[in-house]
């Protein structure tokens, strides 16, 4: 018996001894320089795992956010103007917004380049509002400045132009407000002259 508690204690004490040599080793590694090129390595491999990540994450993402094909299309509209005639005016939708377009009489054009634009409510030349060697036509975003409502045409109103039935705003066959409550000029879409015949808007 007295053996067996001999070796007992003799193990228990090799044991001890073995772990704490154990613990000094991890001690006296742990105490040693790190190699700074293995530590930039590490973060080097580990940024770019973490970019290469990101990017395959972002190009589906960003790609899904580009119009489809049939949103492209009502991006622009091509509008037919062979058949109108001087003192004419067309009405079409673009990107669900009304489109005015107006083939002016050189009667209408001289009258709206005569006018001392200057103080008008909201200053701005017919010549700044229609193709050069085109003025004979005015392209028109429909909509009053005012609240959105969509202004009578054909020479409606005070000034020859269109009147908003809404709260009584008249603009001048050049699209300038005149008189009422608008605060600007019916807006110039961007447009642009295909042929003589054709006029696309967008």
């Amino acid at each position: 018996m007295l053996k067996e508690i001999i070796n007992i204690k003799n193990i228990s004490v090799k044991i001890a001894s073995f772990i704490d040599m154990t613990t000094k080793s991890k001690n006296t590694d742990s105490n040693k320089p790190q190699d700074p090129k293995r530590r930039d390595f590490v973060v080097v491999t580990a940024g770019s795992v973490v970019a290469v990540g990101a990017a395959a994450t972002a190009v589906p993402f960003v790609t899904s956010m580009n119009p489809a094909a049939d949103v492209k299309a009502l991006a622009s509209v091509e509008v037919n103007i062979s058949g109108m005639q001087p003192g004419d005016e067309k009405k079409v939708m673009w990107r669900g917004k009304p489109v005015f377009i107006k083939y002016r009489t050189p009667e209408e054009i001289k009258e709206a380049t005569e006018v001392n634009w200057e103080k008008l409510p909201d200053p701005e030349p017919d010549s700044a509002r229609v193709k050069e060697g085109k003025e004979q036509w005015l392209v028109t975003i429909g909509i009053c400045t005012h609240l959105g409502c969509v202004p009578i045409g054909e020479n409606a109103g005070e000034h020859n132009g269109w009147f908003c039935p809404c709260h009584g705003s008249h603009y001048d066959n050049s699209g300038r407000i005149r008189k009422g409550p608008a605060p600007k000029n019916l807006a110039i879409p961007q447009y642009s002259f295909v042929d003589d015949n054709t006029i696309k808007i967008g």
